[in-house]
């Protein structure tokens, strides 16, 4: 059992003690520090949330509700929607700030509060800091009885947020209708279940099939969507002689495709490959996360642009494309994000962007992936025990590879020649993450497995 006070939100599993995990108590005591903290930055009292399909979502949905309400917020409740939809309709709304009840990829005994501010955007570490310290003292003064805030509900702004995907400039409906895509989606039992056909039928693909399609939160396999846990799908859509395949994960901020024969086209190219498409019509600078594959800087240079690394999280990305003024940017972990349509994470955009690029190439998704350069991930974890000394590890690490190239921005990142292995603590699960690249299979699966031997070693 766990409690994760991240980047990444207020993260933890349901059920056990209060302050160990994301008891009931922890739910109203760290939603009553984000709103006291919003209520020090202004005097704008409404607030949006919305959350993915969980089994613990209506009972913390509820939790959060009434400890913003006794803090006199007006709520917008956007019920079961998706992560970049509530992003976006804070804006929409013209909101103070938001909340999305979700825990991402994380399996169902966990959920999450992920908090926003007034342009949609998570908060910052610094902010995030200062929720922290105002829930440690609980700090919050609740409003009166005259004072009390407002309950709503508006289950209009997932449409208002498709149609603003079907209207960016670079998405051609027509192209997409033409192609007459036969596609399959895994929707792991949550809202991609609601949200991903109504943007595919507005798109004009006409045949969806959808695995995994009741929103229930008893999610059929592993939600996260990486290569072990998409064995369903892959068969599908080779059963099915269907064009492609698609899977999002449980609050549909991250995205990644299947090839017309059942083979992956690989998350870390979602990003590689919506970026090819927006360099080819607009020049400019591109991001991702120091653990995405190098393929884009590849893409990047080609087009003429200028490629920039940031540390692993998605307000860490955001910062850095804001800085450098990038086109696109996103993580390998199949999130897009286009910053002129909003600064977030965005399975809709991605989706609408790679049909568009894949009709107009009138390639099939196996020749598009074959146009990329070829890079092999090895993406490994191990589990971190309580009491663990991080410094000592990461020491003894440095120390060891004292001759390579190393960066300490974000964990520990070691370049070789052509290679590099990057090791840190995620911001959602309490384990070392072990991220290793080369232009030869083998070659990472080596490189991840030595120094998971190091970490042992070191622990």
């Amino acid at each position: 059992m766990a409690l994760i006070k991240s980047i990444s939100g207020i993260r933890g599993t349901i059920g056990g003690r209060p302050g160990d995990t994301l008891s009931p108590l922890d739910v109203v005591r760290f939603t009553a520090a984000f709103g006291t903290w919003l209520a020090g930055e202004s005097s704008n009292k409404k607030i949006v949330i919305g959350r993915d399909g969980r089994i613990s979502g209506e009972m913390v949905q509820r939790l959060v509700v009434s400890t913003l309400n006794a803090l006199g917020f007006d709520v917008i409740d956007l019920g079961l929607s998706t992560t970049p939809t509530v992003e976006m309709a804070v804006v929409f709304e013209k909101a103070a700030g938001g909340i999305i009840l979700t825990a991402s990829h994380n399996p169902k005994e966990w959920n999450a509060l992920k908090l926003l501010n007034s342009s949609g955007e998570f908060i910052s570490g610094e902010v995030g800091a200062k929720v922290l310290d105002i829930a440690a003292k609980e700090d919050f003064v609740f409003a009166s009885v005259d004072q009390l805030g407002s309950y709503t509900t508006n289950d209009t702004l997932l449409q208002k947020h498709i149609d603003t995907v079907l209207n960016y400039p670079l998405v051609d409906i027509a192209a997409i209708k033409k192609a007459k895509f036969k596609i399959v989606l895994d929707a792991i039992n949550s809202t991609g279940a609601i949200a991903v056909p109504l943007l595919l039928k507005a798109l004009g693909v006409k045949d969806i099939t959808v695995l995994n399609g009741e929103v229930n939160g008893k999610f059929a396999h592993n939600p996260e969507p990486l290569p072990e846990n998409l064995h369903e799908l892959c068969t599908e859509v080779n059963k099915q002689k269907a064009d492609l395949g698609i899977a999002v994960d449980p609050d549909v901020d991250r995205l990644c495709f299947v090839c017309e024969d059942g083979s992956l086209f690989g998350e870390e190219y979602t990003l590689v490959a919506v970026a090819d498409y927006i360099l080819q019509h607009r020049k400019g600078n591109t991001v991702s996360n120091m653990s995405s594959t190098r393929a884009l800087k590849d893409i990047t240079i080609k087009h003429g642009g200028e490629y920039t690394p940031s540390a692993v999280g998605e307000v860490n990305v955001v910062t850095k494309m804001k800085t450098v003024n990038a086109v696109i940017g996103g993580e390998g972990n199949g999130g897009i994000i286009v910053p002129d349509l909003h600064y977030g994470r965005d399975a809709l955009i991605g989706i609408a962007l790679f049909l568009t690029h894949l009709a107009k190439e009138k390639k099939s998704a196996k020749q598009l992936r074959s146009t990329y350069p070829d890079y092999f991930m090895s993406k490994n974890k191990i589990e971190l025990t309580q009491g663990f000394d991080l410094k000592k590890i990461f020491d003894h690490i440095k120390k060891k590879y004292k001759k390579n190239k190393i960066n300490t921005e974000d964990g520990l990142k070691i370049e070789f020649e052509n290679d590099w292995v990057h090791l840190r603590t995620s911001n959602t699960e309490p384990i070392i993450r072990i991220y290793a690249e080369s232009n030869f299979e083998t070659t990472a699966a080596n490189i991840a497995q030595k120094l998971m031997k190091d970490i042992r070693e070191a622990m």
